[in-house]
């Protein structure tokens, strides 16, 4: 092996893990803006269980659940 050789191996292996660097980062932001969409589904969930658990737990509701029974 001569000293061309090993230097286009040089070259090719750092632009090879300059790539695979770039790719992460890619993955990863695109991975940040799931998670942000995640989170905000999330808490739209959060806010209509709430909703839902005030209405359930209300008397005037128990109270129509009773005489819809009868």
């Amino acid at each position: 092996m001569g000293p061309f050789s090993i230097a286009a191996i040089a070259i090719i292996g750092v632009f090879t893990l300059t790539a695979y660097k770039e790719y992460n980062k890619q993955k990863n932001r695109v991975d940040a803006e799931e998670l942000s969409k995640v989170n905000s589904e999330i808490s739209e969930l959060k806010q209509r269980v709430a909703t839902l658990e005030k209405i359930i737990t209300d008397k005037s509701y128990q109270l129509k659940d009773e005489i819809d029974k009868l």
